[in-house]
Parts: C-alpha cells; structure tokens; sequence
C-alpha cells in the first residue's frame, strides 16, 4: 500500500490523472449506492409480499429447505466432476439439474394440491427425485460419515416439503389425510397402559371395581336361575362376596350415592340384557319421524260433554244460570282467558269454547264470542289448517262476518 508521501507526489506529479481517478472513485460510490437502495428496495418488497403474510413456521421450512438442498446440489457438483468427468461451462450448466427438477416437481405438487386438493404424481415424484440425488451424491462420498450427511440433507428436505405439504392440505380440506389404526397411543390403551379418556386413576380403578361386582352377581343368578350344583353357587357366592369387600374397601361404596347409583345401573343392564332381543327403536328415516302429533285435549265433565258436541261449536247452548258482573270483573275474566288462550296456542292446541269456559269460570256465549275474535289470529289460523290438513279434523265454529267500515258483526241468536 502507497504511503502518504508517495500519494502526494503522484499527485503533484500528475493531476489530470488524479482527477480522472477522482471522479471514477465517486462514480464508483454513487453506483453502489444505487446499487444498495435497489438492493434494499427490492428486498423489502420482497419480503412484504412473499415473507411477511407466511406464517413463521412456512418460512424456516423454506430457508431449512433451501440449505438442504444446496448441501445436494454440492455433492453432485462433485459427482458431475469426479465421476462424469464434466468440467468448465458444461459442468456448472448440467450439475444441478434433478435439484431442479425436484423444485419444479415440488411446484406442480403444490398447484395440485390447490387445484384438485393432492398433489397427485408430482409429489411422488419429488421424493423418487430427492432419493435419486441422495444416492448419487453420496457415492462420492470419502468416508461413511460424509456419505451418510449427503445421503439425509436431500430427504431432511424432502420431509420439510411434505409437512408443509401436510399443513396446506389440512388448511384446504379442513381433514387430515389418514387416520393410522395403528398408533403408540392405541397400543398403550390395548396393552392397558393407557387410558383413552382424561378420567384420573382413582375414577378407573372404581369403575372397574364397580363392573366387577355386577358380573359376580350377574354370574351368581344366572347359576342360580339355571339349577347350578352347590358347589358352583358356592364359588360364584365367594367371588361376589369377596368383590363386594373389595368395592366397599376401595371406592367408598357404603357411603357414596353416585357409585351406589352406578352400581345399580350396572347390575339393571346386565340383568336386562335379554330384553333388547324385543326392543324397537325407531328408525330415524322413517316417513312418520318428521311428524308431530297435536297434543291431545284436556278430557271434558260429563256435564258439559252433554252439551256440546266436540266436532261442533254451532249448536245452541242455552245458560240456565246467565253471568252478572261488572266492567272491571268481566275485564278481569278477559284477560285470563286471553293468557290461556296464549299459553295454549303456544302449546299447539287451538282451545274450545267450553275449554275456556271451564278453565276460567265464563259463560259459553262470552267464551264463544272471545274465541271467534282469537281464532282468526294468524297462529291460530294456521293451527286450524293444519289440523284440517293433517288429520281431516274440521273447525265448525263460525267466523264472524266483516262489515265494509270494519265492524264484527256478531252471530244473532
């Protein structure tokens, strides 16, 4: 490197050189730092466009990823030298090509999946590719320790791909792909090791305490049912009886009402178990599922059965002992049948008139005429058709008459 001195010199000895040098050196400045701010821009946009909406774990997976397979394109940098004797311009055009070959498969892979929700043949081609290159990567090797690192940084790839395959998948679908029958988590509930609910020890050990006990008793009366021999019975007695001190002992069976309970329900279904032979559940397709039934009517005193007739609300029903009240009671006696009116039409029954008259005290004319007025409500309009569509059953009671000016006019009696 020049000393200060001899810089100086130059200098002095020749300017327009030192200016030429001067002006290339800041050109030189100004050109790198166009250079960065491009650089920087570009970063920046993209890491705002491809970085930042990944989540985080998307993005290791990628730079992971990246580091694996440029570990491969090495290795085969070497073997395209060594063994295929590739050198110069051929060599760097032609070394790499099934780690592109395996990007691309991984591309189409994951537009499949996209498109028809699997990446089809192109994910398996992507893992036929990255074991290809392992091999041939790892046959260059010299030494085990090499061979083995050139054989797992493709398939480390690989695996990243696939769980970040896996992952789009199930944000896709919303499933997962299988569901393995065979699991360490089902091998330690078959071997017992393992519970599959969240129940803590002291739970499983009553239950199983509790379901000992109803097989011995199950056990003892179908010997006793089937005629057994007393030495049998005796066996099946012991076993119960020694069962029965065991829950006592272990579950606090004396002084616990919810496994007294259990107990009870236990023995019930062991002891009913010949009684599913005649049941008959009802299939939840069948025409008749869909229907409700209408609840059914409170029954009627024989007196007021006598005079009116159920299917018929027209006939004359005359008071013998006709009500006396004044504004305030009868305004009263109003607002109780409307409040059983609405309890009931909320229930889907449409009240008759001498419900209403029973339920509340009123005269059958004054219930008749209030039932005319509510009946024509849209609830209870709609209640009518369809009890006349669904069961042929006729509402005979007649509607009032509607004046021009929007008058009721009352039926004459």
């Amino acid at each position: 490197m020049p000393t200060f001195d001899e810089i100086a010199a130059f200098v002095t000895e020749k300017p327009f050189a030192t200016a030429v040098i001067a002006l290339l050196g800041l050109a030189s400045l100004v050109l790198a730092f166009l250079l960065l701010r491009i650089t920087w821009r570009a970063g920046a946009f993209l890491f705002t466009r491809y970085v930042a909406p990944r989540p985080i774990e998307d993005v290791l997976t990628i730079v992971a990823a990246s580091i694996a397979t440029g570990v491969s394109a090495q290795g085969m940098w070497r073997f395209s030298g060594d063994v295929l004797g590739l050198d110069g311009p051929l060599r760097l055009l032609l070394f790499a090509f099934i780690e592109v070959a395996i990007i691309t498969s991984a591309v189409r892979a994951r537009r499949n999946m996209r498109e028809n929700f699997s990446a089809g043949i192109d994910g398996i081609a992507v893992w036929a590719l990255t074991c290809l290159t392992a091999v041939l990567s790892s046959m260059d090797a010299r030494s085990l320790p090499e061979a083995l690192f050139r054989l797992a940084a493709p398939l480390v790839a690989a695996w990243l791909w696939e769980r970040g395959m896996a992952i789009e998948r199930h944000r896709i679908r919303g499933t997962g792909r299988i569901n393995w029958r065979l699991t360490p988590e089902r091998l330690m509930v078959r071997m017992g090791l393992a519970e599959v609910s969240d129940r803590t020890a002291s739970e499983v050990d009553a239950h199983r305490r509790l379901t000992r006990v109803a097989l011995a008793a199950k056990k003892a009366k179908a010997l006793r049912e089937g005629g057994a021999p007393e030495r049998k019975m005796r066996a099946a007695l012991a076993r119960l009886d020694k069962a029965m001190d065991q829950a006592v002992e272990h579950t606090g069976l004396a002084v616990d009402p919810g496994r007294q309970e259990a107990l009870l329900a236990q023995i019930a279904a062991l002891y009913n178990t010949s009684a599913l032979i005649d049941a008959d559940p009802r299939v939840p397709w069948e025409p008749t599922a869909d229907h409700h039934p209408v609840p059914a009517r409170p029954a009627l005193p024989p007196a007021l059965a006598e005079l009116v007739d159920d299917e018929d609300e027209d006939v004359e029903v005359l008071d013998r002992a006709p009500q006396v009240v004044d504004t305030a009671q009868r305004a009263a006696l109003m607002r109780a049948a409307r409040d059983y009116w609405d309890r009931q039409i909320a229930k889907g029954i449409v009240p008759r008139t001498v419900d209403i008259a029973q339920e509340i005290g009123l005269s059958l004319s004054t219930a008749r005429e209030y039932r005319a007025l509510w009946k024509l409500e849209p609830a209870a309009h709609a209640l009518i058709e369809a009890l006349y569509h669904q069961h042929g059953i006729v509402d005979t009671g007649a509607f009032p008459a509607i004046a021009d000016d929007g008058r009721v006019l009352t039926k004459s009696r």
